[in-house]
């Protein structure tokens, strides 16, 4: 029986989900004895590591659970979870909703379907400051709003993504045991990561037409971001076909890259994280 429900490369972003995990547990049982010039540059890359692993591993787990394996698949949510701090489970359901509106602008009673959209708290039909937006997303989620939409869904997921945000909780729980001072040092990086992860975001859809299919996202073609990433430079191509594997976004690229000239799809020189120094930005 195959383990790999599309590819066997997926053993790379699963070994990566893994490894940032030892990593995450790493960094805080070593920030005590840590001189500061190590520190430093360590809690960066685990900001950095939490916006990479959102977009990157976490991102194409949920369009394409990796195993064959329901339980394989809900052991490596639970891995998620701890590793990211929030629900995979739930950003599962939030990241579909963003799919279904595609960043969206707001109708007539000012909601958007995706809750992520950039337009959902701009004005006037504009984006959204992308600093706002960067540093606000963090603390817009609701969960209660959250479980109650997942549940008339699917009871099953919204329940596995409470039993996600136990777990998580009981380790919290024992760090502040262990020691409160380290997990208080995690937790402001642990936010910047995620501010990182809307910064992200915004740029993924900034210029983006919300009323033209292939042109609903913003790509990327930056090598290095897409090595590194899994492809999630492939931004436009992504929402034109969500569940296509990360594996095959290049060729598909190349598939419709005519059309998306036509369409005059937006695309950046570099990684959607520093799209506010894309000269192509300023263009625009």
């Amino acid at each position: 029986m195959k383990i790999f429900a599309h590819s066997n490369m997926d053993i790379i972003p699963v070994l990566a989900g893994i490894a940032h995990l030892v990593f995450v547990v790493w960094l805080y049982l070593h920030i005590p004895v840590l001189p500061w010039w190590q520190l430093l540059p360590l809690c960066t890359l685990y900001a950095i590591s939490i916006s990479w692993n959102i977009n990157g591993v976490s991102h194409n787990f949920l369009h394409n659970p990796y195993f064959n394996s329901q339980v394989l698949n809900r052991a490596f949510s639970l891995v998620e979870s701890l590793a990211i701090g929030f629900s995979q489970a739930f950003y599962t359901w939030v990241h579909n909703r963003h799919h279904s509106g595609n960043s969206d602008r707001p109708d007539a009673s000012g909601e958007t379907i995706d809750w992520l959209s950039i337009y959902r708290h701009g004005k006037g039909g504009q984006p959204e400051n992308v600093w706002g937006y960067a540093f606000k997303s963090f603390f817009r989620d609701d969960i209660k709003r959250l479980y109650q939409s997942l549940y008339k869904q699917s009871p099953a997921n919204a329940r596995f993504g409470i039993f996600e945000l136990i777990c998580l909780a009981a380790m919290v729980m024992a760090m502040v045991w262990h020691d409160w001072k380290a997990l208080l040092v995690m937790a402001v990086f642990n936010y910047l990561g995620n501010c990182l992860s809307s910064l992200n975001g915004y740029y993924e859809h900034l210029n983006g037409n919300p009323d033209m299919p292939i042109a609903w996202g913003v790509s990327s073609y930056n090598r290095i971001y897409n090595w590194l990433w899994f492809n999630n430079g492939y931004h436009a191509e992504h929402h034109f076909r969500p569940r296509m594997h990360w594996t095959k976004m290049r060729a598909f690229h190349q598939q419709i890259a005519d059309e998306q000239r036509a369409a005059r799809v937006h695309t950046i020189s570099t990684c959607h994280a520093l799209g506010f120094l894309a000269p192509e930005n300023k263009a625009a």
